[in-house]
Order: structure tokens, then sequence, then C-alpha cells
């Protein structure tokens, strides 16, 4: 067996995994209205434990951070403790588990908030979106600009996720700054119009994620860190005209960090990639240093190639996880996938979601 195999061990930053097939987060809709994990979430983590890498479903880090009816959150000791019960079942799988952090910003609606507030984001621009609540998919909500006396409290939310995910047990955290949410809305310019530092130069637009991972790093561990990135990614109103400029600059700030990875969506789910992206992914991840992570549309053959040529660490699996929790063992003897119901991916009960068996 090659050592650099999908079914190879290996250490990723401080964490050793068993093998490269990752489970990529995967919104599920299913945690109670205040942000705590249902219990039917342990199981459901638990089921996936052979995963060479779990990532969570996205975790709000502060009521405002909140985008998406019943999403789980990291923001009082209520959620660490029902965190911790899926941690632990983890790891008596002898698993691993990194939570992702995530905050919204102009991914929101008003139902979704504390009473007076509205979302927040780098200018006072509405997405081009629509989020699900308990009515549905709504349109977004028109947001307000974030005040720069504002984001030192906004870091400091992000570390304190990040002590309660050390408190719950989690082997680490990702950073989410992909997929249109907050971090994302302050790199891309069409949605980041601020004349503060914050906005501006590349320098200015790239700050808040390099602050952010910065301080996560400093709570628990720049090897226990990992971020997600989507340099192509227009999902949620993004404009990406300018990511061949302002994403080598992240990568390289990125690399120097020594994080334990980075997480990068090379595609999206039934979204056509222009040749120009494909070779803007390409020459950015061949020009990455450090553990990268592939994202987007693999399969088997797919993940194996790219893990073998060594332009990635590991790939991250999603959708596929969902109705295969055995994922590894299928790949590595050759058992057919079982398809996902698409109609029980968001919200609902055990159904969809605890009920796939395992093949072996």
């Amino acid at each position: 067996m090659s050592p650099t195999s999908l079914f190879s061990e290996g250490n990723i930053g401080a964490t050793q995994v068993k093998n490269r097939v990752f489970m990529a987060p995967l919104t599920r809709n299913r945690a109670q209205a205040d942000g705590t994990p249902k219990a039917m979430a342990t199981e459901y983590y638990k089921q996936r434990a052979t995963a060479g890498l779990i990532i969570t479903e996205a975790t709000q880090i502060s009521p405002l951070g909140k985008g998406y009816l019943d999403t789980p959150g990291l923001y009082n000791e209520t959620h660490a403790e029902a965190w911790k019960a899926i941690t632990s079942a983890v790891h008596q799988q002898n698993g691993k588990i990194f939570i992702q952090l995530w905050h919204v910003g102009r991914i929101s609606h008003l139902s979704l908030l504390p009473k007076g507030e509205q979302p927040i984001a780098p200018s006072a621009i509405r997405a081009n979106s629509q989020t699900f609540t308990e009515k549905g998919f709504e349109d977004t909500s028109d947001p307000r600009a974030i005040k720069s006396e504002e984001i030192p409290s906004l870091i400091e939310q992000y570390r304190s996720a990040t002590r309660l995910a050390k408190s719950a047990g989690f082997d680490g955290v990702e950073v989410h700054g992909a997929n249109g949410y907050l971090l994302n809305q302050f790199i891309a310019s069409n949605c980041n119009k601020r004349t503060d530092a914050y906005g501006g130069t590349i320098e200015n637009r790239s700050r808040l994620l390099l602050e952010v991972i910065d301080a996560v790093s400093n709570e628990i561990g720049a090897e226990k860190v990992g971020v997600r990135l989507s340099p192509i990614g227009q999902f949620n109103d993004i404009d990406v005209s300018d990511s061949s400029e302002i994403y080598p600059y992240i990568y390289k700030e990125l690399e120097n960090r020594k994080l334990a990875y980075l997480h990068v969506v090379e595609a999206f789910p039934g979204a056509d990639v222009p040749e120009a992206h494909k070779t803007l992914i390409e020459n950015l991840r061949s020009s990455f240093k450090g553990n990268y992570i592939a994202n987007g549309g693999y399969d088997k053959d797919r993940g194996q190639d790219i893990v073998n040529s060594g332009l990635a660490f590991a790939v991250a699996y999603g959708r596929p996880y969902i109705s295969n929790p055995d994922l590894p063992a299928r790949f590595d003897k050759g058992i057919a996938l079982t398809e996902p119901d698409q109609s029980t991916f968001y919200g609902g009960n055990e159904t969809g979601y605890t009920d796939y068996p395992a093949a072996t």
C-alpha cells in the first residue's frame, strides 16, 4: 500500500488520523432552537467515526452568528456539554473530530436573531440570497455594517468558542472562511466597501480572517486549527473577480502560520467550473506548502489520485457521508455507495439522519 493512499495513517498538525477520507461539514438543521445539539447528533457522529477526521456541521459562535433554522451553537456551557457527549462518543470509537466555527454575517433573517437585532456585515449591502426559516426559504434581511469598535468583540467570540471547544473535548477547530459567510464577506470586494483597516486593499480585506485565526490559534495552538476557504465560490452572492489577486496573499499568510490544514472548496454541487477557475484552484493548490484538504465532487478514484500525487493530504467528502456512515470501508472494499434521500437533508428527525446502515 502506498504511504500516501486514501487509507494511510498520518499526522495533520497535532492530530493523528487513521485515513485520508475526511468528513466535510454538513448542515443538517437538527439542533434545538437554542442551538443545543440534540441527543440524536451523538449517534450520528458516532456512526461516522471511522472517518480520518470528522469536521462538524457549521456551528455559530454567537446568537447573532445564526443564519438558518435549527443550526447548532457553541457559545455557552449548555452547548459545550451537549457537544462533549458527541466528542466522547467519537473518541470511544477511536475517531477524531474538529468543530467548524461559523458566523453567517449577512446571510440571515430577522426571525432567526435576538429581538431588536439585525444581521451584521462588512457593509450595509443585502445579499441577493435566501436562507431557511420557520416559513421555509426567505430572502435574507438587510444587514448593518459592523462598526470598527465592535470587531475586537467579534474576534473574542471566536476565541471564546474555541475555549469552549477545548472544554468539550474537540481535537481542534476549523474556522469557516468560505461560502459567502461573514469572513468571506470581508474578503469579497462586492460586499466589503469599508474605508477603515478592514476594507479596500487586499491586506485589509484579509485582515479579519487572519486576526480570527490568530486569536483561535493563541487559544488552542496553531497545530489544532484548520481553515476553510472557497476562492472560486460565488454562493451567497460573492464576487470572485479578484480571487487571483487576493487568495495568493491569503494562502501565503496561512502557510506562514503553520496551521493544521487548509480546507478548500474547489467546486460546488451541480455548478460548472470555468477553465479559468480550475486553473486558479490548481495554481493555488500547487503553491501551498502546508497540509491541504481537497473538497468538491471527488469520488474514490479522484480522491486517491490527488492524495497519491502529494497535492492533497486528504479529501473531505460531504454528501456521500450522509448515506454511507462507513464510507472509508466502502471505498476500501469496493462496496457500492447508498444514494441519499435529499428530502431529509435539512431538518427532521432520525429518518435520513441516523438510519442509514453500515454495509459491513
